[in-house]
């Protein structure tokens, strides 16, 4: 079973779940903002994506950027970045599609399908 993590008032999440429905996909929804990630999930997707840490956080959001991370990221441990994502899914890039071996982040239609 696939796990659609978004938060349900942004337009990209709204997208990719009609594209997931359209291609009658089977998951269950979880709100980013009211069942925030843990650590140890976070962690757990970075390994598995094979993505750099960068692509984990929403650089588009407020959160983000009322705490200037663009400037801070770069020298955070590895660690620190990760318990940052743990403490607020706003600050998490969404939609993420988790399933088995599968973490996809962000919508991207061709990485999805190319995915599912």
């Amino acid at each position: 079973m696939l796990t659609f993590i978004c938060y349900p008032k942004c337009t990209t999440c709204k997208g990719a779940q009609k594209w997931l429905d359209s291609r009658k996909a089977e998951y269950e929804t979880r709100d980013i903002k009211t069942d925030n990630p843990t650590y140890e999930e976070v962690a757990q997707w970075y390994r598995r994506s094979g993505l750099p840490l960068k692509k984990f956080f929403n650089t588009s959001g407020l959160l983000y950027k009322s705490l200037a991370l663009k400037d801070k990221l770069p020298g955070m441990s590895e660690e620190e970045q990760l318990r940052l994502l743990a403490t607020d899914g706003m600050l998490v890039k969404r939609p993420l599609l988790i399933g088995g071996e599968l973490v996809l982040v962000g919508f991207d239609e061709t990485k999805w399908s190319d995915a599912l």
